[in-house]
C-alpha cells in the first residue's frame, strides 16, 4: 500500500472534507483516505500505480486545489458547491 499526502486550498468543513474522501475513493486502487480539516492534508492509501496528477485533478475539479496551484473565484465557487454536497451526504 502506499501513501500519498496533499495540502490543500479551500478547506473549510467537514463538508468538504466528506466531498474530497467521496470524490478521491471512487478512483480504482484507493483504500482508505483521511482529511485533516485543521491542516487541510488530505492522505490516500492506495494500491497500484497512480499518478499522483490524478488525485489533484480529482481535488481542483471539485474545487480543492494544491496549495500553490491556481485558485482563483471559479475553483473558490465550486468549492462552496463541494462542501455543501458533502453536508448532504
Amino acid at each position: 500500500m502506499k501513501i500519498e499526502k496533499i495540502i490543500i486550498q479551500n478547506l473549510k468543513c467537514g463538508g468538504c472534507a466528506n466531498t474530497v474522501v467521496n470524490s478521491l475513493k471512487e478512483q480504482a486502487g484507493v483504500q482508505n483516505v483521511d482529511v485533516d480539516v485543521e491542516t487541510s492534508t488530505v492522505s490516500i492509501d492506495y494500491q497500484g500505480e497512480i499518478e499522483r496528477s490524478i488525485f489533484t485533478d480529482i481535488l481542483t475539479a471539485k474545487g480543492y486545489p494544491e496549495v500553490g496551484g491556481e485558485n482563483g473565484t471559479l475553483k473558490k465557487a465550486k468549492s462552496y458547491v463541494s462542501c455543501m454536497i458533502g453536508r448532504m451526504q
